[in-house]
C-alpha cells in the first residue's frame, strides 16, 4: 500500500498551506507523490492524497487524468512527450514521433524493453513557436527534425 514519506506529507501540508482551497494543492501533490512511487500514479496514490488532503477521490482523479504530465503507468527512465497539437503537426511532429519509434523498436506509451524510454504523444506542451518539439523528463527540445530527435535520445545516459 503506497505511503507518503515523511518528507512528502510535509511537502503536502505546505502545499495545502499555500492555498485557501485544499483543491489548488491537487496539482504540486500529484507531483510529490507520482516522484515518489517511481514515476506514475495508482489508484492507490490518489486512495492515499484523498485521506492526506481530506479531499474526495473523484476530485483528484479529475485532475489526474485530464493532465498528461501525471503518468497512468509506469514509464522508461527517459519518458519522451511528443506534442500533437496543430503547430507541432503542421510541422512534422507525426513524423517525427514515428521516427523515433521505428528508430528505438518500440510502440506509442509503452517502455523500451530496457527500460530506458517511453514515447507519448501529448497535447499542447506550450512551444508553438518552436515546433515540432519533445519534452524528453523536464527538458525541452525545440525546432526538431526526426534525424535530430532521434541523436538527442541516442545521446542520453
Amino acid at each position: 500500500m503506497f505511503q507518503l514519506s515523511e518528507e512528502g506529507l510535509q511537502k503536502v501540508q505546505t502545499e495545502l498551506k499555500r492555498y485557501e482551497s485544499r483543491q489548488s494543492a491537487v496539482i504540486p501533490a500529484l507531483y510529490i507523490a507520482q516522484k515518489e512511487n517511481g514515476g506514475h500514479v495508482t489508484s492507490e496514490v490518489i486512495d492515499h492524497l484523498s485521506q492526506v488532503m481530506d479531499i474526495p477521490v473523484s476530485r483528484i482523479n479529475e485532475v489526474f487524468k485530464f493532465y498528461t504530465m501525471f503518468n497512468q503507468k509506469n514509464v522508461g527512465k527517459y519518458h519522451v512527450q511528443i506534442c500533437n497539437n496543430i503547430s507541432c503537426v503542421l510541422n512534422g511532429s507525426r513524423e517525427l514521433t514515428q521516427h523515433i519509434l521505428e528508430s528505438f523498436h518500440c510502440k506509442l506509451n509503452d517502455m523500451t524493453l530496457d527500460g530506458k524510454l517511453t514515447v507519448s504523444s501529448v497535447e499542447c506542451l506550450g512551444a508553438c513557436g518552436m515546433a515540432p518539439m519533445m519534452q524528453i523528463n523536464e527538458d525541452y527540445h525545440e525546432n526538431l527534425t526526426p534525424e535530430k530527435a532521434v541523436e538527442i535520445l541516442k545521446g542520453l545516459k
